[in-house]
């Protein structure tokens, strides 16, 4: 069952195309993985899903339901979470309430009750520390909870980050290069802690990343952008064989290696 849709989809800045007429399917539960060499068009696209910029052309429909020109804040209420390939956190607070910022929209209370900190207020803001607690363990980030974002190294950023984006309690999150900067030690636990809880929470992955040992290994379908549009799409063994997905970016990826 597809949950998102792509339909000719395209993006234009200034007369110039970075996204020309882009089809796909993301299924429903899927680790869809997003490929291609820098300036394919891989951030516009995701961008123009998440509302941040609006398509030229074509439709977007998520779970049934057209949201090409929903502006961001409403397409994220719908249930679509997201990275930024450089992280986009509040760096003056901690850890723990960045995640926190997360789970505010799920916090449904009133207003007297939360001007005196009773009841239901009390209760929610209690479970919204647990749940966002639970999150950092399992990121291997809850001796940090106290730390200020600004003195944490990038790549426990990006964990951070990973968190925060999952705390949305979304139906999809799109990941921009969520393992960029970490060791190949935590990339492999970020990894693995991702497909755990996307399992385990029903979430489906739609992640744009450089690292081909770690997409080859974590998505379930690939697909392949190359100057704005779709070159190939299919599963980690079908792309690593296709003759000019190599040509077009593989075979410089390994060169870079």
């Amino acid at each position: 069952m597809s949950l998102l849709r792509l339909d000719s989809v395209s993006v234009s800045f200034g007369g110039v195309a970075a996204v020309r007429g882009v089809s796909m399917n993301v299924e429903q539960g899927e680790i869809h993985g997003l490929i291609g060499p820098n300036g394919a068009g891989k951030t516009s696209l995701i961008n123009a899903i998440t509302g941040i910029v609006r398509p030229n052309a074509g439709a977007i429909v998520f779970a049934d339901e057209q949201i090409t020109a929903l502006p961001a804040e409403i397409i994220s209420a719908r249930g679509i979470g997201r990275t930024f390939q450089h992280v986009e956190l509040f760096r003056e607070s901690t850890v723990l309430d960045n995640v926190l910022t997360g789970l505010y929209r799920h916090h449904v209370y009133g207003i007297g009750a939360a001007l005196i900190g009773l009841g239901r207020a009390r209760r929610v803001e209690h479970d919204a520390r647990g749940e966002a607690l639970a999150l950092l363990q399992a990121f291997e980030l809850g001796a940090l909870a106290a730390a200020p974002v600004r003195d944490l190294p990038f790549g426990i950023q990006k964990r951070v980050d990973l968190a925060r984006a999952l705390a949305v309690r979304p139906r999809l999150v799109l990941l921009d290069e969520p393992i960029s900067g970490m060791s190949e030690a935590e990339a492999d636990t970020a990894v693995a802690t991702i497909r755990s809880l996307a399992r385990e929470r029903g979430i489906t992955l739609f992640v744009v990343e450089h690292n081909m040992r770690v997409m080859m290994r974590l998505a379930e379908r690939i697909t392949v952008m190359h100057q704005g549009e779709v070159l190939a799409d299919g599963t980690p063994a079908e792309i690593r064989d296709h003759p000019e997905v190599i040509d077009a970016y593989l075979g410089a990826a390994d060169e870079h290696a």
